[in-house]
């Protein structure tokens, strides 16, 4: 009846918060007193609302009971699911004043507005760097308070918790828990396997506060959200110049293409190690498993029974369909999808989709500029390995396409085509111009 009339009889003495029970009032004093009887079992977290303590625990029991009606998505917390039913309503109330961008949030439009205002009213009192938004001034503060108590025995790895021990040493014994349903794609990590899940649904929750451009992984949004900023934070150690994406930063400093025992950096000439880091992480894995015919060597069994298939042929994934056979089972994934039309592998730039995964790398290059593959006469380099090697002919003479009737040869396969329609006559391409004057064209 207290609620219904209105009356709230209960009043702070500190700020003269009042409210109709009392049991709200206990709860509100200890944000002055800064009690938190609550306790967490699992890590210690304390909290002064015991629904508090109640959604934390979620956290350690994966537990997630609101679900979306739509899609099935679970969250752990109802807000959580409020603001996911937005991404199929596409309802977007809360709009800028400045440039008219519209949200369905009202926190992605305050931390919109701060883009405008370049404010950063939250600062560390450790180091001095300042954030726009508290949740990430929460999370850089656990990089001075929290110590890293959880070490790795085999690299020396060192993390604040122990979930994050447990994916890394799976980098170490190669197992990966976690698999696609639909695709058969397996990882390491859940996280991993969540964004992955995303290139089957579509889904982008990661959105641009500024531009309202949608990402599938939050690292994406990350690096897009730069462009706005300006943000340069990997900077070469040898000429200081800076970059916005880490991959930028690699390509500037190492070159060493050649297989020299030195990096070629684009400032100076430095000394670098013979073996790269990624050489030297296999080569700390023991290789217990070798071929008896060739002495191929591996660090797991199973790869070494799909090596085997090399010697003897045998190919037991069949297609369904066409009856094609590999010997691998992410092969056949692979082919299966020359049938069904399925592009798992989509862009997060233009949209663009694939079947193979090699296939979104190869066109991210466009996006990117990046050209890993680089000629050892000339040093032209190429985003595709197969240009590298066409343009490597030029300085070889090499010329593998040859033509049966005459015997001329070519060091591309696209200009024999071209050369034997001289001999069959072949005149595949027409002007659509002409055939409409020769069509009007008198007879006398």
């Amino acid at each position: 009846m207290q609620v219904y009339n209105s009356e709230k009889p209960y009043t702070c003495e500190v700020c003269g918060y009042s409210s109709p029970v009392k049991s709200r009032l206990v709860t509100h004093i200890r944000t002055h007193t800064g009690e938190k009887p609550h306790i967490c079992e699992v890590c210690g977290y304390s909290s002064s609302q015991k629904s508090t303590l109640v959604r934390h625990m979620r956290t350690h029991t994966g537990e997630k009971p609101y679900s979306c009606e739509v899609c099935g998505h679970s969250c752990s917390e109802r807000s959580d699911l409020m603001k996911h039913k937005r991404t199929h309503t596409t309802e977007k109330t809360y709009s800028c004043k400045v440039c008219g961008h519209s949200y369905s949030q009202r926190s992605h439009l305050v931390k919109h507005m701060k883009a405008h205002t370049a404010e950063k009213p939250h600062s560390c009192k450790v180091c001095g760097y300042s954030f726009s938004v508290k949740s990430k001034l929460v999370r850089h503060m656990t990089t001075h308070t929290r110590e890293k108590t959880y070490s790795c025995e085999v690299c020396r790895f060192s993390c604040l918790d122990k979930y994050n021990l447990v994916a890394h040493m799976r980098t170490h014994t190669g197992e990966k828990p976690h698999s696609c349903e639909m695709c058969g794609y397996s990882c390491s990590k859940k996280s991993n396997l969540v964004a992955h899940i995303r290139i089957h649904t579509g889904e982008k929750p990661y959105s641009c506060e500024v531009c309202g451009h949608c990402y599938s992984h939050k690292s994406h949004l990350v690096e897009h959200i730069r462009i706005h900023t300006g943000e340069k934070p990997y900077s070469c150690e040898v000429c200081g110049y800076s970059f916005s994406h880490k991959s930028k930063l690699v390509r500037h400093m190492i070159m060493d293409t050649r297989g020299k025992s030195y990096v070629i950096v684009k400032c100076v000439i430095i000394p670098a190690p013979q073996k790269s880091t990624r050489t030297m992480k296999n080569n700390t894995r023991e290789k217990a498993h070798s071929c008896e015919l060739c002495g191929y060597s591996c660090s797991q069994k199973s790869k070494l029974v799909i090596h085997m298939r090399t010697h003897t042929g045998e190919k037991p994934y069949s297609c369904d369909v066409c009856e094609y056979s590999y010997s691998e089972k992410s092969s056949l994934v692979k082919h299966m999808r020359t049938h069904t039309g399925e592009k798992p592998y989509a862009c997060d730039v233009c949209g663009h989709s694939f079947s193979d995964k090699k296939s979104l790398v190869r066109h991210m290059r466009t996006h990117t500029g990046e050209k890993p593959h680089s000629c050892e006469v000339c040093g032209y380099c190429f985003s595709v390995k197969t240009s590298l090697v066409l343009h490597m002919r030029t300085h070889t003479g090499e010329k593998p396409h040859s033509c049966e009737v005459c015997g001329y040869s070519f060091s591309r396969k696209s200009n024999l085509m071209s050369h034997m329609r001289t001999h069959t006559g072949e005149k595949p391409y027409s002007c659509e111009m002409f055939s409409i004057v020769a069509l009007h064209k008198p007879l006398w």
